[in-house]
């Protein structure tokens, strides 16, 4: 069984034990979450698909660990100009260990 979820603007296609990063949650570590913005669940052959949300569907996470991710550079560069602007961003993040899927 297998779900597709939104979270942070993003979309997760989930199954049941899987980890993944997301956008920053505001929960404690180790703490339960529940996902209630399922847009689509499959079983084999049997798909359920939202419009756009499925209704009292929900996934339930743990939260593992909170994190920043790699750096990524932006540099800004004309050339002839004398002209170079560098800088660098990080990422807070979220890991999630997913626990069940109910379909509702």
């Amino acid at each position: 069984m297998y779900a597709v979820i939104k979270t942070g603007g993003k979309q997760y296609r989930v199954s049941q034990g899987d980890k993944l990063k997301v956008e920053s949650l505001d929960a404690e570590q180790g703490a339960d979450v529940t996902l209630s913005d399922v847009l689509m669940i499959g079983n084999g052959d049997d798909v359920t698909i939202g419009s756009p949300l499925i209704s009292n569907a929900s996934v339930t996470a743990r939260v593992v660990e909170h994190g920043r991710g790699k750096k990524v550079k932006i540099i800004k560069f004309r050339r002839r100009k004398h002209h170079r602007k560098q800088m660098g961003h990080r990422q807070n993040y979220t890991e999630l260990e997913i626990t069940g899927i109910s379909a509702g």
